[in-house]
């Protein structure tokens, strides 16, 4: 029996055993005699699965599942932005930021790169953006938006940047779900942005990377400005309210 057999027949083993990450692995004795191999084989195996990540082996203490790491983009990237955001909400604009960078370029490619079943998941995509508008359910309409984003990436087929994309997505749906929640409400801003949208996906579809890229680039830089203004405006009124002698206004009950 190969090595690469024995590793195969081991990793199902794992599987059928249904061994969570954190367990320990029988001996090297009593899996050499499941397998009807020598120690010799299966400790060649078993390295195989501790250089790949899947396995770990404790100084005197056997050789266990290995608890999954968190992606090197969440630990190094994602985690520590989240904090900042957390911290200070205002690092959201940080993200349209980085957003307005990076989907300029997926833009770009996904119109030049685009195959016909790219295409089609970007038109499903849109399709359920344009169905969702009008939901009063804003997680959900930032969900559609987000995958409309990500399916344009997905057709750039530049794997840096969709692999980022992906990395910041938590970070991204808190974006834009905060938009939504902010300038969805105006219907000048809402329909500003339903056109925006339109715009992206019908460069990308026509194949035209420059228009594409600047429709990216308009729609961002647009979130972004029109973020800033409605944050100013409620700055303004909160320091309003604490003005002295300041009443404050309350509505007319007409039930």
């Amino acid at each position: 029996m190969t090595e690469n057999t024995l590793r195969a027949r081991l990793c199902a083993w794992i599987t059928e055993h249904q061994l969570e990450p954190g367990m320990r692995l029988p001996s090297e004795r009593a899996l050499a005699a499941e397998f009807g191999s020598s120690r010799s084989s299966l400790r060649e195996a078993i390295q195989q699965l501790i250089s790949s990540g899947v396995l770990i082996s404790k100084r005197g203490g056997g050789t266990w599942l290995r608890q999954p790491q968190q992606p090197w983009s969440e630990q190094r990237i994602v985690e520590p932005i989240r904090q900042l955001l957390a911290e200070d909400p205002d690092y959201r604009y940080d993200i349209l930021e980085a957003r307005h960078a990076i989907e300029a370029s997926t833009a770009w490619h996904a119109a030049l790169r685009a195959t016909e079943a790219d295409k089609e998941r970007l038109a499903y995509a849109f399709d359920a953006l344009l169905k969702i508008k009008q939901s009063d359910d804003a997680d959900l309409a930032a969900q559609a938006d987000l995958r409309f984003h990500l399916a344009i990436a997905e057709a750039s087929h530049n794997v840096v940047l969709l692999q980022t994309m992906r990395g910041f997505f938590d970070l991204l749906q808190s974006s834009v779900l905060h938009s939504r929640q902010r300038m969805y409400t105006h219907p000048v801003i809402f329909n500003r942005l339903n056109e925006q949208h339109q715009a992206m996906f019908d460069a990308v579809m026509a194949g035209d990377a420059e228009t594409a890229r600047q429709a990216a680039m308009d729609h961002l830089g647009f979130v972004h400005t029109t973020m800033k203004t409605l944050h100013e405006d409620e700055a303004r009124q909160a320091r309003i309210t604490r003005l002295p002698g300041h009443q404050p206004q309350h509505k007319e009950n007409n039930g």
